[in-house]
C-alpha cells in the first residue's frame, strides 16, 4: 500500500508511487504452471484416489508458500517518492515502513543486471547522510526514468550555491546559547 493522504504532511505531493516489476513473480508463476501441470498428471494417471489427494494436498502446500506468499509480498511492498522524502512500506502482517526526506539523500545509484535491461527495470540505491544503511529500492519499472525524475526532485531545491548553509529544504536547527 502506498502512503495515503493521511499519511502526508503539509504542503507534501506524491510524485511517483511504484511497485516491484513484475518480472518478480515469474519464477513462482512457472512453478504455478508446474504444479498445475503435475496434479492434472497425476488425476489422470493415477490409479488411487489416496495418491491424488496427498498429491494434491503436497502441491497446495508448495502453491501457498512458494507462489500465493511472494504474490502476497509483492502485492504488500511499495515505494513513494513525495515532494519531501521517499517511502518504502512492506509487509504482509506486520507493516515495515523506512522514509528518507530528500535533503538527507546524498548519493543516489543504479544498478540493472542483464535480466534487468531485459525487463527495464533495476535497483536504485539510495544512500543518505545518516549512520543507517540506505534504501535499496528493488526491481523498480522503468528504472531510468525514475532515476531521472528523483534527480531533478533533489536538485530543485539546490540555489546552488554552495558555500556551507544549511541545505535549502533542510529543517532548520535550534541554536545552542
Amino acid at each position: 500500500m502506498a502512503l495515503r493522504e493521511k499519511d502526508l504532511t503539509d504542503g507534501e505531493t506524491v510524485v511517483m508511487e511504484l511497485r516491484e516489476h513484475a518480472k518478480t513473480l515469474l519464477w513462482p508463476f512457472v512453478l504455478l504452471l508446474l504444479l498445475v501441470a503435475i496434479c492434472v498428471a497425476t488425476a489422470v494417471l493415477a490409479t488411487s484416489d489416496v495418491l491424488v489427494w496427498v498429491v494434491l494436498g503436497l502441491a497446495a502446500v508448495a502453491a501457498i508458500a512458494w507462489v500465493f506468499l511472494p504474490w502476497l509480498r509483492w502485492r504488500t511492498t511499495s515505494y513513494s517518492v513525495t515532494t519531501h522524502r521517499i517511502a518504502e512500506r512492506s509487509g504482509i502482517l506486520t507493516r515495515i515502513g523506512r522514509d528518507i526526506p530528500l535533503y538527507r539523500i546524498n548519493d543516489v545509484a543504479l544498478e540493472k543486471d542483464l535480466i534487468d535491461r531485459v525487463f527495464g527495470c533495476g535497483t536504485l540505491v539510495v544512500s543518505d547522510a545518516t549512520e543507517k544503511q540506505g534504501m535499496e529500492l528493488h526491481d523498480v519499472p522503468n528504472v531510468d526514468q525514475v532515476h531521472v525524475r528523483l534527480q531533478d526532485l533533489l536538485h530543485s531545491a539546490d540555489d546552488g550555491s554552495d558555500v556551507g548553509e544549511w541545505p535549502p529544504t533542510e529543517p532548520r536547527r535550534r541554536r545552542r546559547r
